[in-house]
């Protein structure tokens, strides 16, 4: 079914619970496609000014009345406040029979919803799978982002019409699969802030002016051939078995980034696995390197 053929849920007043970075963004695609956020919480003083910047003319509410205000309520709150919200507001009778109540949480479901389900709640769970800002780049970004999308059947289309007016392609994730799919996108994201953020570090250390216009073009390149290709796009010192060279980083980064070392270990000996098992890594190479990256000795000493 595309876009024009998706049913288009009802102009619908929105309130967000939780005015972090997903929160405002999303009110803000909806307001674009026709609904109306008529209420935001938010606690820290952060939270206030984005809400303020983001949701204009928006009034700042305790969650209680983000509920009593609004049809369509935005709980973006951090994974593990989620489940105590979702008592709390069923427990002093907040959650009103026939609201929608959508959470962003990449780790769960629609069964943590279920105390607001009992009061008549109709529970969605839609994780767009992008990282925010918390500024205007975010709406524009939600364009082709994929959702994991959790909801009922008898709600499916209406959460996946709810995806696209905000931009976002739809996919379905089964309940008892939301933890593996969030660990994914976690592991990919996450991980790779990390190792960017240390390349540059490594960079400038090694008398590199401009670190992110030499790894721009290299990263680019390597997330396009992996995404393309997967394993097949394995380069690199592991790859070929090049087992010198892999020493040679190992001791650079102990004289030079000592709380690197445990990583690169970590990353290439997954990577050596993931090349053996795909033919790329030769077998009669593989010793020599496996031998180095057991090496684990904290002073920097051969074992």
């Amino acid at each position: 079914m595309n876009p024009s053929q998706q049913p288009r849920p009802a102009r619908l007043t929105v309130g967000v619970v939780g005015a972090g970075r997903v929160g405002p963004a999303l009110a803000r695609a909806l307001q674009q496609a026709g609904h109306r956020p008529v209420a935001v919480s938010g606690v820290s003083d952060t939270s206030v000014r984005r809400a303020a910047r983001m949701l204009p003319d928006v009034p700042l509410v305790p969650p209680a009345q983000v509920l009593e205000l609004a049809d369509l309520v935005l709980l973006t709150v951090p994974d593990d406040a989620l489940p105590a919200l979702v008592e709390g507001l069923a427990e002093t009778g907040a959650v009103r029979p026939g609201q929608l109540l959508v959470h962003t949480s990449g780790r769960y479901g629609t069964s943590v919803l279920d105390p607001a389900r009992r009061a008549g709640a109709l529970p969605l769970a839609l994780h767009p799978a992008m990282t925010f800002t918390g500024t205007e780049v975010d709406v524009q970004r939600l364009a082709g982002c994929s959702f994991g999308v959790t909801a009922p059947d008898e709600l499916r289309l209406a959460a996946e019409a709810l995806v696209i007016e905000m931009g976002g392609e739809p996919e379905w994730i089964a309940e008892e699969n939301r933890a593996l799919y969030h660990a994914a996108l976690a592991l990919g994201a996450n991980h790779l802030v990390t190792l960017v953020a240390q390349s540059l570090e490594l960079l400038r250390k090694a008398g590199v002016a401009h670190p992110d216009r030499m790894l721009g073009p290299l990263l680019g390149a390597a997330l396009d051939n992996a995404l393309r290709s997967g394993d097949a796009a394995l380069t690199g010192p592991v790859a070929r078995g090049d087992a010198g060279t892999v020493a040679a980083h190992v001791s650079e980064l102990r004289r030079h980034a000592p709380g690197t070392v445990a990583g690169y270990l970590a990353m290439a000996r997954t990577t050596a696995d993931r090349a053996l098992a795909h033919g790329l890594l030769k077998p009669e190479l593989a010793e020599d390197l496996l031998g180095v990256l057991a090496d684990t000795d904290p002073d920097g000493g051969d074992q």
